[in-house]
């Protein structure tokens, strides 16, 4: 099989990593990277051995795949012109500015029958992906993302920036209607909200309170589960799982009858290059993308009512 030819569109922080990812696979062809940048363009495209582009039009024949790493207020505009030229996408989180324009892109790819995978990082999370097997129908759910202040990525509020990865987690444990949003949220830093806590829940009577933050001193990312025969704790950052669930005749823990203790820990991985492959895998063999334009959509249209009511809270 022919090497497929990718493209990284935006080499920024993060775009710098995802071309550095295709580079190094062994059956991709880094054609180039794209950036309005010229200097930072050229520095990344040496880093990787290809070729540095100031416009997208420049590169959009010459390859069969692109990560679009560009700030949130150009996704759609990137995407479409991608799409258009029949490429398959890897489009950084949120997916857009609107569910509009999310339900366009959807449909643009599905008639041309291109793959659309949305770059929710944490679903190759390793302590994400140990959860199959465990969860049964939580029925509570506890999740804290934290970070220090980072001019970056202040384009949106924290609930596009940060939250979004836990609700689209959220979304693929509790496969059921949302019911209701209530939530909070200041801006402290920016003009944005820059932390919030929301509250959902769901038709199945799931419960899930979620807390984002930008500007906290030490970082944090965990989540907690509840349900009938267990808890489970989830630490995304040390990438570990402990699972306290009944068992019958097992008195592990003092105090404690019939509970028993595991804990599960992982190695530090490489969630991006995991991405990545799982793109390139979607394109090459027609596979159905781990986080569809769909799922992207969706957390995106959660995220749009959470902050909906943050404007209101902020601006009474």
């Amino acid at each position: 099989m022919c090497a497929l030819r990718a493209a990284v569109v935006g080499v920024g922080y993060l775009g710098r990593f995802h071309a550095q990812k295709y580079h190094e696979h062994p059956e991709i062809e880094l054609a180039g990277v794209v950036d309005a940048d010229a200097e930072r363009a050229a520095e990344v495209a040496s880093e990787c051995g290809t070729a540095a582009f100031t416009s997208l039009d420049q590169v959009l024949d010459k390859v069969d795949l692109l990560s679009i790493v560009v700030p949130t207020q150009f996704h759609f505009k990137v995407a479409r012109q991608c799409l258009e030229a029949g490429c398959h996408i890897l489009l950084e989180k949120p997916v857009t500015q609107t569910v509009d324009e999310a339900e366009q892109l959807i449909e643009m790819a599905r008639s041309r029958n291109l793959v659309f995978q949305v770059g929710h990082l944490e679903r190759f999370n390793p302590a994400v992906m140990a959860l199959k097997g465990v969860l049964d129908n939580p029925q509570f759910i506890e999740s804290h993302r934290l970070s220090a202040f980072k001019p970056r990525g202040t384009d949106v509020n924290v609930v596009l920036d940060l939250m979004i990865h836990d609700i689209d987690i959220l979304l693929s444990m509790v496969p059921h209607e949302l019911k209701t949003i209530n939530s909070v949220g200041v801006p402290v830093l920016s003009e944005e909200v820059d932390i919030a806590n929301a509250r959902l829940q769901f038709a199945n009577g799931c419960v899930a309170n979620v807390t984002a933050s930008r500007v906290s001193r030490d970082p944090m990312r965990k989540m907690r589960i509840f349900q009938q025969d267990a808890y489970i704790s989830i630490d995304f950052q040390d990438r570990k799982i402990a699972v306290y669930r009944k068992t019958p005749g097992v008195n592990v823990i003092p105090g404690l009858p019939d509970i028993a203790f595991e804990e599960l820990s992982f190695d530090q991985g490489d969630p991006l290059r995991d991405e990545i492959h799982a793109f390139i895998d979607a394109v090459r063999f027609g596979k159905t993308p781990v986080v569809t334009g769909e799922d992207g959509k969706r957390a995106l249209e959660v995220a749009m009512q959470i902050s909906h009511k943050l404007w209101h809270e902020v601006t009474i």
